[in-house]
């Protein structure tokens, strides 16, 4: 079992380009359904899964998610000829309906932005982390590892390094820019030179975290007197709503969220989607 994961974890992490925390998520799923079911990998059926799932207390998006992890494990063995099917890919996945994120009206984004004080270099740094959030909608995770050799200010856009360490181009406006310039000047020195071109730096001159990220944008949120519960992908979600509300194309939107699908991008809410199916169609030459 050891040897499997680690192999497979391997095969995540090099051949499918995904995130630690992806596969940390994945592997603690798997060590938590092999707890349960003591049977080899090699021997496990559809039963076992779907009791498994059937066992847990969890909301249907979480078995959603086990279930994902254990298809994906199973499909790996089938590639190394450890089986020869797939446990898991016949179990009917729970129905969890369409995820609806929460969005800020722009003058909420205003508020929060506002609440910043700019005393101090980490204020300007906190600024900045909230602008690039909201002004190029980024994960937390490309906000917490960009660079500076990632910023672009005479071109006015910026490098992001995004899931599948696939890189995309994202325009930069110019308050995202002048919040950069202004926490750029203040950055105190790397605690180290592998640090050098890290753009957000903690109080001991390390990376930023995620989890700093999260709790800057909680303890903002409370300031300004923000009721609803927001993280920082809340800013990512806003940016989009507030792109299409204002008619950016929905393909261009795509492509600055590094979506794969544009199915994906459609999820935001007060999307017409009547609209740009019918703008599609218009167009295209087969109508």
């Amino acid at each position: 079992m050891e040897r499997l994961l680690q192999d497979y974890a391997y095969y995540l992490k090099v051949e499918r380009a995904m995130s630690p925390h992806t596969v940390e998520a994945y592997l603690s799923d798997l060590q938590e359904f092999f707890s349960a079911c003591p049977s080899d990998p090699h021997d496990v059926q559809a039963e076992d899964v779907t009791a498994y799932l059937s066992s847990r207390e969890v909301t249907r998006r979480t078995q959603a998610r086990i279930l994902s992890a254990l298809r994906s494990f199973f499909g790996w063995m089938q590639l190394e000829e450890e089986r020869k099917d797939n446990p898991a890919e016949h179990v009917d996945a729970p129905k969890i309906g369409r995820y609806l994120p929460a969005v800020l009206s722009v003058d909420e984004v205003n508020a929060i932005l506002d609440s910043v004080k700019l005393t101090s270099w980490t204020g300007l740094r906190d600024r900045a982390v909230l602008e690039v959030l909201y002004g190029c909608g980024l994960r937390v995770s490309e906000a917490a590892g960009m660079h500076i050799s990632d910023i672009f200010p005479t071109e006015g856009f910026v490098r992001v390094v995004g899931k599948g360490d696939k890189q995309r181009v994202v325009p930069m406006g110019e308050a995202a820019a002048e919040a950069l310039q202004a926490y750029l000047a203040a950055r105190p020195e790397a605690a180290e030179p592998r640090f050098e071109d890290t753009l957000f730096l903690n109080a001991k001159g390390r990376p930023i975290s995620r989890v700093a990220i999260f709790n800057l944008v909680k303890k903002q949120a409370m300031v300004a007197g923000i009721q609803k519960e927001i993280s920082p992908h809340t800013f990512r979600h806003s940016f989009a709503t507030h792109l299409i509300e204002n008619g950016a194309d929905l393909r261009v939107v795509q492509e600055m969220l590094g979506h794969e699908s544009i199915l994906t991008t459609e999820i935001y809410p007060h999307i017409d989607t009547s609209t740009w199916q019918r703008s599609v169609l218009e167009h295209h030459p087969d109508r």
